[in-house]
């Protein structure tokens, strides 16, 4: 067995030689992560040769700390299904197929794991809702102030003279009349009276 398992070990080690999601802990612990770091949906899967691997079917542990989040379900449906391939390859090498089968099978072997799906009312989703809620309030209230400027705007060209005579007209806080209300215009004023009568200014 140790001859078959050195040879197992060779390849196994050569494949994953760059591989961040494989980890060797010992000459027959082997570990492999599934799906993103920092993703809900990912755990980790451990494989332990015994002494007669490959002749039978190694331990598989998914009772590490990383796998924390994961539902006692989910972790028993991946460990039913290891064990049920590997029952089918005894005799051979297998660790790595498991591995790989497991990467095939990733997600219907989470699907049924609520704990590991995002929530439709996920802080994010929030997130841009409420933006987009700003959004349209700042929309409205941008069409409220050019609308109530174009009305403004209306206004004033509307008014008539009487209007206009009325607001100046009008009085400040303080009860008086703005300065200058009853100003005369002089030009004006000479252009309809004319001068004074030049003998009764020699007479004056």
């Amino acid at each position: 067995m140790e001859e078959l398992q050195d040879e197992e070990r060779e390849v196994i080690l050569s494949i994953y030689d760059c591989d961040p999601a494989f980890k060797q802990l010992s000459p027959v612990t082997y570990q492999y992560k599934f799906g993103e770091e920092g993703d809900p949906r990912s755990f980790l899967l451990e494989i332990v040769w015994g002494k007669e691997y490959p002749n039978e079917v190694p331990n598989v542990n998914m009772n590490t700390f990383y796998n924390k989040h994961i539902n006692e379900s989910t972790k028993k449906k991946v460990c039913e299904y290891v064990c049920n391939e590997a029952l089918n390859l005894v005799g051979n090498a297998m660790t790595y197929s498991l591995f790989e089968g497991v990467k095939e099978k990733y997600l219907d072997l989470i699907v049924d794991d609520p704990d590991c799906k995002l929530s439709p009312d996920s802080p994010e989703d929030n997130d841009v809702n409420e933006d987009d809620e700003d959004d349209d309030d700042d929309d409205d209230e941008s069409k409220e102030l050019e609308q109530g400027t174009s009305q403004k705007k209306d206004k004033k060209c509307h008014l008539t003279k009487a209007q206009k005579r009325k607001q100046w007209n009008r009085v400040d806080c303080h009860g008086e009349r703005p300065r200058g209300w009853n100003w005369i215009d002089v030009i004006h004023h000479l252009s309809q009276t004319g001068p004074k009568n030049p003998e009764n200014q020699a007479s004056s």
